[in-house]
């Protein structure tokens, strides 16, 4: 958040929900949950780079990515418990509530 904007993020993934193929969602949630806004803001540019997609879907652990300032003890212990249900929920929510189709991504402004 900011005196202007707040900026959430909801999963709706399109295929079936493994820990193998959540890192990056895992590590989106994880870091909102544990850091401040502009460690977050790093990390997430971090995150978003197709490189760094690879390289955690070739097996490098996610705290390879943490950068100088986040508080990585806290972010690794979440990481390991965050657990899938959060997704299956975020899932849920937008599937049953937003009526996106699987994949399907979209906006939200002010709550609508």
């Amino acid at each position: 958040t900011s005196r202007h904007t707040r900026v959430g993020i909801l999963n709706n993934p399109s295929s079936k929900i493994k820990e193998s193929n959540t890192a990056i969602a895992r590590g989106i949630l994880t870091a909102f949950l544990t850091q401040n806004n502009s460690n977050l803001k790093s990390f997430l540019s971090k995150l978003s780079k197709e490189e760094t997609a690879k390289s955690l879907a070739a097996g490098t652990k996610i705290t390879k990515f943490l950068i100088p300032g986040m508080d990585g003890n806290t972010f690794e212990k979440k990481y390991n418990t965050l657990g899938l249900n959060l997704i299956k929920t975020h899932q849920l929510f937008c599937q049953e509530v937003l009526k996106l189709l699987p994949g399907q991504m979209a906006v939200m402004s002010n709550g609508r």
